[in-house]
């Protein structure tokens, strides 16, 4: 395997699990609670920063195939289970009020 592949796989998986592991929206706002919403919206901000990346990546090595719904849904899908660590180190492991 490539190493920009795996660089963009690792990347991908702290970028899924990003928004649970902090209270700040966007990493910037402190809030006093950072309600699921935000969670979700920062989530798929960060699905479409990583895939306009890999499409940039893709660009300069080969010319870019296109997609259509499907693969939007199915990687979408992929990075929903790749952030399941950071849901439930958030919701499941940590004690109330940290």
């Amino acid at each position: 395997m490539q190493t920009g592949i795996v660089i963009l796989l690792l990347l991908a998986l702290a970028a899924a699990n990003l928004p649970f592991a902090t209270v700040r929206v966007a990493g910037v706002f402190k809030v006093a609670r950072k309600h699921f919403g935000w969670q979700a919206l920062e989530l798929a901000a960060l699905y479409l920063l990583v895939g306009l990346l890999a499409r940039v990546l893709e660009a300069q090595t080969m010319p870019v195939h296109a997609q259509n719904w499907q693969f939007y849904v199915t990687t979408f899908a992929l990075f929903v289970v790749a952030a399941f660590p950071g849901f439930v180190y958030r919701y499941f492991w940590r004690k109330p009020g940290q």
